[in-house]
């Protein structure tokens, strides 16, 4: 063995070997011809599907908000709280009936008008205010609601609301 050769074995970078980074290279090249090669659409459309795919209705997440609304609604006698209470703060509450409904009235006419009869699923492309309308007025009315009623139930207002919010959005889930 010469000088040379041995050279040429010594570790080049990193410890390997001239052929060991011959062959990293080629891998290298390999792998990144088949990522440059167009896909198919059979392709496309398959990974689409799959992608696509919509989640079952009933799973445990859901069923776990609708029980515990439920539960909670009777546990703590919320109808009759909300209307029978006079430490309810009624300006408060009347603000958040308002927002409340501002976003159920944008959800039916996105759910209904633009979905159902007009056959728009992707409505906040053709009318972009809507979504941001509407989380304002959501956030809006949670705030309303949570110092409206907070004298009733103090801090466990937010955990109280939110649950109940979790329940109806996975009632009205399991409708669409």
């Amino acid at each position: 063995m010469t000088i040379n050769d041995d050279k040429q074995k010594k570790t080049m970078a990193g410890g390997l070997t001239d052929t060991e980074l011959a062959k990293l290279r080629n891998r290298f090249k390999r792998d990144a011809e088949l990522l440059l090669q167009p896909v198919s659409e059979e392709e496309e459309k398959s990974k689409e599907k799959a992608d696509s795919k919509p989640l079952p209705r009933f799973n445990r997440h859901s069923v776990f908000w609708i029980l515990a609304s439920i539960g909670l609604t009777y546990y703590i006698d919320f109808f009759r709280v909300i209307l029978e209470n006079e430490d309810i703060k009624s300006w408060w509450f009347n603000v958040g009936l308002v927002l409340l409904g501002v976003c159920l009235s944008l959800a039916t006419f996105c759910i209904v008008y633009l979905e159902w009869f007009k056959g728009i699923q992707h409505y906040d492309q053709e009318y972009p205010a809507i979504p941001p309308i509407t989380t304002a007025a959501f956030i809006a009315a949670s705030f309303s609601f949570n110092i409206a009623l907070w004298p009733v139930w103090s801090f466990f207002t937010p955990v109280i609301l939110f649950t109940q919010f979790m329940g109806v959005v996975m009632i009205i889930s399991l409708l669409g």
